[in-house]
């Protein structure tokens, strides 16, 4: 039964609130006929002051169930090293697991001069070892596949934004190498894994200041949208997607380059 059929079943993380990346990453998925276990941590969002409201895991969820899709929520911090083997334990009780998109962040603006020892592990520890530790759970219950055959998908979404907000960036780069690391080491097993970098994209943290400079040097004309980076995904999950492995992606309408 090929990638694209609902017996298929994958892991998202970072979908703690309707207003996100993985909000539009899950319900994309939902549509293509994955089941979905939906990783969130509110406690995050709200220190952060991130727009959202206490029903929103749940929102996300009726919607993909909607579509057709089984559907677990798991809360959890991601900043604890227990959290990632019982979150692809809690998607294995939805069927196999062969998806694992990494939507989940810690970002808190901080630089050289700012940044505290606790803050600096903090983001290590969510946007890295939090990393490692996913895909290592999501391989250790793959078996192995036949040469050439596509076993399993590995997204992760980072970003290169670093100057003044150090720790975020830095962290970013360690799971960049991770993941490229995983499409070689994991290929036994028929892993798929790719970066996907969207570009500045306002899941409500921006002000007209920042859409406005941001549109400006963006020469597709406009911000992205987490659609824009959901279709990608959606991509690369795909039958249509497996040669495309070990590669860092810019979805961002040219951003990086103006």
């Amino acid at each position: 039964m090929g990638l694209e059929k609902r017996s298929k079943v994958a892991v998202v993380t970072g979908v703690g609130r309707r207003r996100s990346l993985g909000a539009a990453l899950a319900v994309g998925l939902a549509g293509d006929g994955w089941d979905l276990a939906l990783n969130y941590w509110q406690p995050y969002d709200q220190r952060l002051g991130m727009e959202s409201s206490p029903g929103d895991p749940e929102s996300i969820a009726a919607e993909c169930r909607e579509l057709g899709a089984a559907v677990e929520l798991v809360a959890g911090d991601l900043g604890d090293p227990a959290v990632p083997a019982e979150l692809i334990a809690a998607a294995g009780r939805l069927g196999p697991v062969s998806g694992l998109v990494m939507s989940h962040c810690e970002s808190v603006d901080s630089s050289v001069l700012t940044t505290s020892l606790e803050s600096w592990d903090r983001h290590f520890a969510v946007n890295a070892r939090a990393t490692w530790l996913l895909i290592k759970a999501f391989a250790e219950q793959l078996p192995d596949a036949a040469p050439g055959e596509a076993g399993g998908r590995i997204v992760a979404l980072t970003s290169d934004h670093t100057v003044h907000n150090l720790p975020y960036g830095a962290s970013k780069g360690a799971l960049d190498r991770i993941v490229t690391a995983a499409a070689v080491e994991l290929a036994h097993r028929g892993i798929r894994a790719n970066v996907v970098n969207p570009g500045p994209i306002d899941t409500g943290w921006m002000d007209d200041a920042i859409r406005g400079w941001t549109t400006g040097a963006t020469p597709a004309g406009r911000l992205g949208t987490a659609s824009d980076t959901a279709n990608l995904v959606r991509f690369l999950f795909s039958d249509a997607g497996s040669w495309i492995n070990g590669q860092i992606l810019h979805s961002n309408g040219g951003f990086n380059v103006s």
